[in-house]
């Protein structure tokens, strides 16, 4: 069985300033031995993480589309942002990634899709974020694994880490697998080892942000 974090965020996403080696290093230390690095419109982080690591790295993106965010696993290739929702659902599926849907029902949040837009990605959805350890309000993360459960979707769960102190907080104990079609059926036979994230967790990733507005970067 292995330790998987499947939501986690690097220096490679605007809000985070979290190193490579410093995930690393988290992950050795906490026992995770598989992440999802899911950076917001990027894959760049993930791939050179990929050959870093002395671990399981999937390749992965948060990307905003119009209506909100969307998380492809396994790819190979970056899917730009702001494309409509189904659009950005089918590049993933062409690549042979699986589409997962973040804090599907976090209303605090600006990026979550709106009930009508998720219900209209159901052909596409492989994954449900059902716990996701910075959303603030449970009943939050209640209504996304009850949605899961209706639809007979996959539930995963990930810490949604922008700071190195975060990763491995949350995570899904699974059986190994080599691809995306042996992810699947691992992660069906996965137990959730939920915690939430305390609250001052959020005004790092606003810090990381300014920071790096004013470096340019």
């Amino acid at each position: 069985m292995i330790k998987a974090d499947l939501h986690i965020h690097t220096a490679y996403s605007p809000d985070s300033a979290t190193s490579l080696q410093q995930v690393i290093a988290c992950c050795r230390k906490n026992g995770i031995n598989c992440v999802a690095v899911t950076d917001h419109n990027s894959i760049l982080g993930a791939l050179k993480l990929r050959e870093m690591a002395p671990f399981t790295v999937i390749v992965g993106e948060e990307i905003m589309t119009r209506s909100g965010e969307i998380i492809g696993y396994f790819l190979d290739e970056e899917i730009p942002a702001f494309l409509p929702a189904e659009e950005t659902a089918r590049r993933i599926k062409d690549q042979g990634g699986l589409v997962c849907i973040p804090h599907p029902f976090d209303t605090l949040r600006r990026s979550t899709l709106r009930r009508k837009t998720l219900e209209a990605l159901l052909p596409y959805i492989d994954i449900i974020e059902v716990f996701n350890a910075r959303v603030v309000l449970s009943r939050h993360n209640l209504s996304a694994r009850v949605f899961a459960l209706a639809n007979e979707l996959l539930g995963s769960a990930g810490s949604d880490a922008h700071i190195s102190s975060e990763i491995g907080g949350t995570y899904v104990e699974m059986p190994d697998f080599n691809d995306a079609e042996e992810f699947r059926l691992a992660l069906a036979q996965g137990a959730l080892l939920c915690r939430k994230a305390s609250l001052w967790v959020h005004m790092w990733g606003m810090w990381a942000r300014l920071v790096k507005g004013v470096k340019g970067q």
